[in-house]
């Protein structure tokens, strides 16, 4: 439908040109006149080109004719990003959510080695200032009726864009791991976050500030501090059905600071699946006791994006 409105947007704009121009040859201006009904800016360019080939002594009418395409698709583009706006301010709670959800199998080393399931959730929203991120993850396993692993995240981070890269953010964590010694660790932070890069295939945003941690341990008692926060999140499309991703971040404080780091490959299956096989490593500098410093843990996962 749009396409539709767009291509005639795109001829009324123009028309007024077409009639300053029409000393062009017929078949010269309807190949022109059919190539700008396309809204292709690539094909139009081309025939434009080749007019001006088969055409010199008209190069200055056709010159014009691509100065008054390029005005009216600006003109087009304008209109587009206004709708989509109106579109963002106008949406409910639960409109304009995106993400994906996941479940696969794992193999750890470290305070536990075995295999069991992993089960994830991402959610995304994006708005004009605002963006809000939800993280939701958990590893379980038992063998012969005793459970050997035991680990839950839930995440929170909304985001205020302050200028084209600079924003604002907040982030409300908890996490749940006994055999890491704790029975719930709930992390809160605000800062400031830039992106680095921004391109089509290609994505760096960094992010610091101060944190606060509450700690409580499976064997009793609770330790709260604050903290620095510091992290990074990549995202490389290396190809149309290949993407590498890296998260990393860092909780820095006195007593035990906590880094983690998350590398992962994903490739697209179609229809919206996709498999991907991720590397996470956390390191603990003065874990309970009884729990060694560094987890490692590789999942296997097939994902469905929505």
């Amino acid at each position: 439908m749009f396409f539709g409105t767009r291509a005639a947007f795109t001829l009324a704009l123009l028309s007024t040109a077409n009639a300053v121009h029409a000393e062009l040859l017929a078949p010269v201006k309807a190949m022109i006149d059919a190539a700008i009904a396309t809204g292709d800016a690539d094909k139009v360019g081309t025939v434009l080109e080749l007019a001006r080939v088969t055409n010199p002594q008209e190069a200055e009418q056709i010159d014009a004719i691509a100065a008054d395409f390029r005005a009216s698709q600006a003109e087009v583009a304008k209109a587009e990003a206004e709708r989509e706006k109106q579109e963002i301010r106008n949406a409910g709670l639960f409109d304009n959510w995106s993400g994906e959800g996941q479940i696969g199998a794992f193999r750890s080393t470290g305070n536990s080695s075995n295999v069991g399931l992993t089960a994830g959730l991402k959610l995304q929203r994006k708005g004009i200032d605002w963006r809000h991120k939800l993280t939701a993850l958990a590893d379980y396993q038992r063998t012969n009726g005793v459970t050997t692993r035991e680990q839950f995240l839930l995440a929170y981070e909304p985001n205020y864009q302050l200028s084209d890269r600079l924003f604002a953010y907040a982030l409300g964590q908890y996490e749940r791991d006994r055999f890491q010694g704790f029975s719930s660790r709930v992390s809160a932070s605000g800062g400031l976050g830039y992106r680095v890069i921004e391109t089509e295939d290609m994505e760096l945003s960094v992010k610091a500030g101060p944190a606060y941690r509450k700690t409580s341990f499976v064997g009793g008692g609770s330790t709260s501090s604050i903290a620095a926060l510091a992290s990074l999140d990549y995202q490389w499309d290396v190809t149309d059905t290949v993407k590498l991703t890296q998260d990393a971040s860092a909780f820095i404080q006195s007593g035990n600071s906590t880094y983690l780091s998350a590398t992962g490959i994903e490739a697209s299956l179609g229809g919206g699946l996709s498999a991907r096989v991720a590397y996470a490593v956390e390191h603990d500098t003065d874990p309970p006791a009884g729990a060694i410093k560094t987890d490692t843990l590789t999942r296997f996962t097939l994902i469905y994006g929505f």
